[in-house]
């Protein structure tokens, strides 16, 4: 067999072969269920933050539509908008602190793992 042909074959065997994670690998998956949760709640909630800013836009712009159906809404968009920017605002305090609540939830796994990998690497 040409060598390029046994590298394919062993890529390929790779996939298939079940593995024990690494150390390295655990402290990586734990480092992510640290700040997956409130980076998701971050995203939605920012997202749910500016559809409300762009509410209260369009509510200020007094369209005709929404003139005809509502009388003029000019303050309730304002009103609206204000809210949204407050929410835009307040996203990344929220966020900061969340993370600072699971960081420090998980910081004695993650350090004494961290410390573990690093011995094991220093001997």
């Amino acid at each position: 067999m040409v060598k390029s042909e046994i590298e394919k074959v062993e890529k390929i065997k790779e996939k298939y072969v079940e593995r024990e994670a690494t150390k390295t690998e655990e402290l990586k998956a734990l480092n992510k269920k640290v700040s997956r949760p409130v980076q998701i709640f971050a995203y939605i909630f920012g997202a749910i933050s500016a559809l409300v800013f762009g509410a209260g836009m369009c509510l200020a712009m007094n369209l005709k539509e929404l003139v005809a159906y509502f009388g003029n809404t000019t303050f309730i968009g304002i009103g609206v908008g204000v809210v949204g920017m407050a929410l835009c605002y307040i996203n990344y305090p929220i966020y900061k602190k969340r993370l600072a609540r699971r960081r420090n939830k998980y910081k004695k796994e993650i350090i004494a793992l961290s410390d573990e990998i690093l011995n094991k690497e220093s001997k």
